[in-house]
């Protein structure tokens, strides 16, 4: 039994690490809250799909590092991670039996920092959508209305942050993974640029490149500690990105100076646009203009089809891989038997793709990326919304649906923002920064150059002290502490 009852959920991870170092809990007490909570809310939410408390008392009796992350309860998200003795199944039921025989570099890492793994949260199929909804695990809940999506495909970290069942959690993101839960769920959610966090040693990169792995937290400073206790490329990388000058826990605690600011609203090829979206993106770029940076309407210099051209052959092709590896792997070929109705369309799709047109692909997103290196040569930062709308229903973005086409338009109008930072490998984030009158978050989104997370850190830390977010929590958080 835990004795910090209640408490618990008010400390982000840095702050539990504190209460460890000066000896007022002990690593097995956090433990113990850890399970309560699960106990108490998973039911509710499904965001845990597999509990290792036993492995984590053992980590724990093993002895822990010493370091600022010591004896802080983690997850890892159930999708291109492997914990060894433990599952990934990628949130299909093809993988739903595949024991990992070796820790990833990046779990490593996670050890090596301290953090006790106690678990491993949903996925959609393969991270394939926006929500987080599975044959194999069925819904995740979104904490603040139970009805609506906690996003995609890092629900069920970001619903298990936000539930504060855990301080902060891994997360993926290959079209706007970590920031479209984070923008759905209340919580912090940064985007490391390409090649920052490794993805090795069984896959050194995902999507072409396009796919990239951190975290989603509570506050800004454990993002920054996260990512300094696991960045830097690991060997057989094929992408490098630039040395930062210093820790990024000490840029999130520096000023950020005067920036200039391209304000970019409207979504690309005239999508709709929610109006509590477009509120939340013009109060950001106030509050921006009052925190004394300089704030301009900005027209982006690509065009979205092409980006959103450009993406689909890529992971189209590489869903087709996935599943002809798949095959080998179960001695069989993958029917669409074994997979959901859209993860079977677009392995389809894949297929079909004409190697001209993949390599086409590949070439399109490194012209979009240097357009956009030019382009923010003029501007620190892009601030635009997160996602075009708020949480939305749960069965609208579902793979499972019987009418693909539909639900790649539901798709694309949910989210049409975040995927061009994928394709151009900035790094990018998304700020809580706005509630609907109906209670359910709307994040904001920040993206910077190229290898430059120093600047997202500091401008979110003063984000974050001029507006603060931990202290809100879902009613049913409240109601059970």
């Amino acid at each position: 039994m835990s004795t910090l009852g209640p408490e618990y959920g008010k400390y982000d991870a840095l702050g539990l690490a504190d209460l460890i170092a000066r000896g007022e809990i002990q690593a097995e007490e956090l433990l113990a809250a850890v399970r309560e909570q699960v106990e108490a809310t998973n039911p509710r939410i499904n965001a845990i799909s597999q509990q290792f408390f036993d492995k984590a008392a053992a980590q724990i009796r093993q002895g822990l590092p010493a370091g600022p992350l010591s004896g802080v309860p983690f997850a890892l998200k159930d999708l291109g991670q492997d914990l060894e003795g433990t599952i990934t199944s990628a949130g299909s039921r093809i993988w739903k039996d595949r024991v990992a025989t070796a820790d990833s570099t990046l779990v490593r890492r996670y050890k090596q920092a301290g953090l006790v793994i106690v678990a491993k949260t949903t996925s959609p199929e393969l991270g394939l959508t926006t929500t987080t909804e599975s044959v194999l695990f069925g819904l995740t809940r979104n904490p603040w209305n139970l009805e609506r999506t906690a996003g995609g495909s890092s629900g069920g970290s970001a619903a298990a942050v936000a539930s504060r069942i855990l301080p902060a959690a891994h997360a993926t993101d290959g079209g706007g993974s970590i920031r479209i839960p984070a923008s759905c769920c209340g919580l912090f959610g940064l985007k490391p640029t390409r090649g920052r966090v490794p993805l090795g040693p069984s896959q050194f990169e995902g999507w072409n490149g396009l796919s990239c792995h951190h975290a989603v937290t509570i506050s800004v400073r454990d993002s920054a500690a996260l990512l300094d206790a696991t960045a830097g490329a690991e060997p057989g990388s094929p992408f490098f990105s630039p040395r930062p000058e210093r820790s990024y826990l000490e840029e999130a605690r520096t000023a950020p100076g005067r920036l200039r600011v391209a304000l970019v609203v409207d979504p690309p090829a005239g999508l709709p646009l929610d109006p509590e979206c477009r509120h939340a993106a013009n109060d950001a770029a106030a509050l921006c203009g009052s925190l004394g940076h300089v704030v301009e309407h900005a027209v982006l210099p690509v065009d979205g089809d092409v980006v959103r051209g450009a993406l689909i052959t890529i992971v189209n092709v590489s869903v087709a891989r996935t599943l002809e590896e798949a095959a080998a792997m179960i001695g069989r070929p993958v029917t669409d038997a074994d997979v959901e109705p859209v993860t079977w369309a677009m392995s389809e799709r894949g297929k079909a793709v004409d190697s001209r047109a993949y390599a086409r692909a590949i070439a399109t997103t490194h012209q979009i990326g240097l357009a956009m290196a030019v382009f923010q040569e003029r501007y620190d930062v892009v601030l635009s919304p997160t996602l075009s709308k708020p949480p939305v229903p749960l069965g609208v973005l579902s793979l499972s649906s019987s009418d693909p086409k539909a639900m790649a338009r539901a798709l694309r109008e949910f989210g049409p923002y975040t995927a061009l930072y994928n394709v151009t490998g900035q790094p990018s984030m998304s700020v809580p920064l706005h509630w609907t009158s109906d209670g359910l978050p709307v994040g904001v989104m920040f993206s910077a150059r190229f290898g430059d997370e120093a600047t997202l850190f500091r401008l979110a830390a003063q984000l974050e002290e001029a507006r603060p977010w931990a202290g809100r929590v879902p009613v049913s958080a409240e109601l059970r502490t």
